[in-house]
């Protein structure tokens, strides 16, 4: 099969007077097979992502995609047999893939579903332990799901631990930054990472990771100022509300969203320096809510919403290209 493969060459590329590191290529790969949306959900099991849920700004969805990178195609999965909804949650821990929370145009909603690759069969799950929110975040490391902030009428900070062996909650710590809606969350060096959001209308600049073996938060690198190693990056072009994040190794991804303004701003976060480096901006339009995912060693980045314009795109990001 021909692989479609067309890097974003009018992206931001490398800058010789300034930023002159910033790498990264953008690819255009096959268009999501489902119809157009935004505020979806996604999660990774093996070498494939499964992409689902969602709304086009009226119908919410419950249609669940697979997408398999070796061969670039979509294949559709057994539809998600809870209620349609948008801004939900979703991991994937033990083989299986779980989603829960989110919002159906009238009801914040708790209930939590378990998807099974192998049987194509979901399974709804003991309800998440916390409130009916939507806009939450969600992370796995070692097997367990963790669930935390949002906005239940109320912006939230409380986290939760799901057991999918036990089927169980149980309260953690809670997040170590302020109450938030429309965070990001990603993975890295095994500690799961919170950033950006809005609290009452201020987009956050904090970055927090969590420790599951010690059950703490450590605060990193706020995502304000400017480099101090005199490369010139400004890090206050970090904050944002709905954008989308992923991991790809020990490397945490965050892009688009919107600050103001919709954002195409591609941003890595290593926590071996604990510093945040500027890649090529993102290939397609810029939108919010959109969804991402890290398989192998790219990130790839589907939907999202521009005003009423919703996205069918799917693009992937290979983090050391050049494009120049």
């Amino acid at each position: 099969m021909l692989l479609l493969l067309l890097p974003a060459l009018n992206s931001c590329t490398k800058d010789s007077t300034t930023v002159d590191y910033v790498i990264g290529a953008w690819y255009n790969r096959s268009q999501f097979e489902g119809l157009a949306r935004n505020a979806a959900v996604s999660f990774v099991i093996g070498d494939k992502a499964y992409v689902g849920l969602g709304t086009d700004g009226t119908a919410k969805y419950t249609d669940f995609w697979e997408f398999t990178p070796s061969t670039n195609t979509w294949r559709q999965r057994a539809a998600f047999p809870g209620a349609g909804r948008y801004q939900a949650v979703a991991f994937a821990a033990n083989g299986k893939g779980y989603v829960g929370t989110g919002y159906d145009g009238l009801n914040r909603l708790s209930d939590f579903w378990e998807f099974n690759p192998t049987t194509n069969a979901w399974t709804r799950k003991a309800d998440f332990a916390g409130s009916a929110r939507y806009g939450a975040v969600a992370f796995a490391l070692n097997d367990k799901g963790y669930v935390g902030t949002g906005y239940d009428g109320n912006y939230k900070k409380d986290f939760w631990q799901y057991d999918p062996l036990a089927d169980a909650w149980t309260q953690k710590p809670s997040f170590g930054g302020n109450k938030r809606l429309g965070a990001v969350a990603f993975v890295a060096n095994n500690e799961g990472y919170i950033c950006t959001g809005l609290d009452n209308g201020t987009y956050q600049t904090d970055n927090w990771s969590y420790n599951p073996s010690t059950e703490a938060w450590t605060e990193h690198r706020k995502l304000e100022g400017t480099d101090t190693n005199g490369n010139g990056l400004d890090f206050s072009a970090l904050p944002r509300a709905y954008g989308v994040a992923f991991n790809i190794g020990n490397t945490g991804y965050v892009a688009l969203g919107n600050k103001d303004a919709l954002l195409t701003s591609c941003w890595a976060y290593s926590p071996t320096d604990d510093k945040w480096y500027q890649k090529t901006d993102f290939g397609g339009s810029a939108r919010t809510s959109a969804v991402g995912f890290g398989l192998g060693n790219y990130g790839y980045v589907t939907q999202g919403a521009n005003g009423s314009t919703r996205y069918d795109d799917l693009w992937e990001l290979q983090p050391d290209a050049d494009v120049d």
